[in-house]
């Protein structure tokens, strides 16, 4: 399935609902698809029915996720009595166009953002574009990576807003995997078990601010840690609908020009590796996020072009979809 966060107006404010894409253009909320799914089964009174669809299938992406393949296979079963379904209760609206919808970032507030470094081609073009010299000796030992800000996510479509300190604003196309399963000091063979499924990472950086943090040896901290800092989304493609993470297409857009083309099997260090690594004597959760680090060229520091308040950047990944933002400087 791809599933979506999304935002809903009711009359006690905005709530967060999941939702399943179905034929590219319609969001089934599948809360409300197993709330209706207990309706038609005539199983329960209306009021029980609520509770217990919110307890099958919780409308928050993390606690979606910790349900593990029982919310999964509720949330299918759902779908399908919904989209087979004869004739659907008016009172309850279960079916969205897409283009009618508030997305929210992919996980809106996941328990850790683990950023890695995980492709040799970005490493050795960002550290040659900065003048460092050679790839540090280390980066060949284990898969580096850092904590980013997870109350700075942003989500497709959502403006990211240019960091007033910062006069150089870059991109970064990266997938990132989602944790499913809770574990520790996780072996490498058994990795893949713990991932629930993937979606496209865009890690806006400011260049220039994280140039200096870094030279001190430290970082990156405001280099990357500003509002709408991180766009993640459209949506999570799950682990048994992607087969093959590394063989896919990669690509920006920036204004509608391809700026960089990729493939996903460049990467050095795997998803299962950055796992392994990273649980060592520390618990992962459901909902973290791992981003894989920048594809080889794709951040404008590597191509030495740089974005422009304005610019409407797309990243897009074969079998996933494209998570599209504009750069927006406030108050112009």
């Amino acid at each position: 399935m791809k599933l979506l966060s999304f935002q809903l107006q009711t009359p006690d404010g905005p709530a967060a609902r999941i939702g399943a894409l179905v034929d590219g253009d319609r969001v089934v909320d599948l809360t409300s698809a197993c709330y209706v799914q207990l309706l038609m089964d005539r199983s329960c009174d209306p009021r029980a029915a609520a509770r217990i669809a919110r307890a099958l299938v919780p409308p928050d992406m993390v606690a979606f996720i910790e349900g593990g393949e029982r919310t999964l296979d509720a949330a299918r079963e759902a779908l399908n009595a919904v989209l087979n379904g004869d004739e659907l209760p008016t009172e309850t609206k279960v079916i969205h166009p897409l283009k009618s919808l508030k997305l929210l970032p992919a996980v809106p507030r996941p328990p850790m953002f683990r950023d890695f470094m995980a492709f040799e081609e970005h490493v050795k073009g960002s550290v040659q574009a900065m003048g460092l010299g050679e790839v540090p000796k280390m980066w060949y030992e284990f898969p580096v990576f850092y904590k980013g800000n997870v109350q700075s996510l942003a989500a497709h479509g959502e403006d990211v807003l240019w960091p007033s300190y910062s006069r150089l604003l870059d991109f970064e196309l990266e997938m990132a995997a989602i944790i499913g399963r809770r574990g520790a000091d996780i072996p490498e063979e058994r990795a893949g078990e713990h991932i629930f499924g993937f979606t496209i990472l865009n890690d806006f950086s400011a260049r220039d601010v994280q140039g200096q943090e870094m030279s001190v040896g430290l970082g990156p901290a405001k280099g990357k840690d500003f509002r709408t800092g991180t766009a993640l989304g459209p949506w999570i493609v799950t682990a048994d609908e992607l087969p093959d993470p590394y063989n896919l297409r990669m690509r920006v857009r920036v204004n509608g020009e391809v700026w960089s083309e990729g493939r996903s099997g460049t990467i050095h260090w795997r998803f299962e590796q950055m796992i392994a690594h990273a649980s060592r004597s520390e618990t992962l959760y459901p909902g973290e996020v791992f981003g894989s680090g920048t594809v080889g060229r794709g951040c404008g520091l590597e191509l030495g072009r740089w974005l422009k308040p304005g610019d409407v950047v797309e990243l897009e990944i074969e079998g996933i979809g494209v998570l599209r933002n504009r750069v927006v400087r406030p108050g112009r």
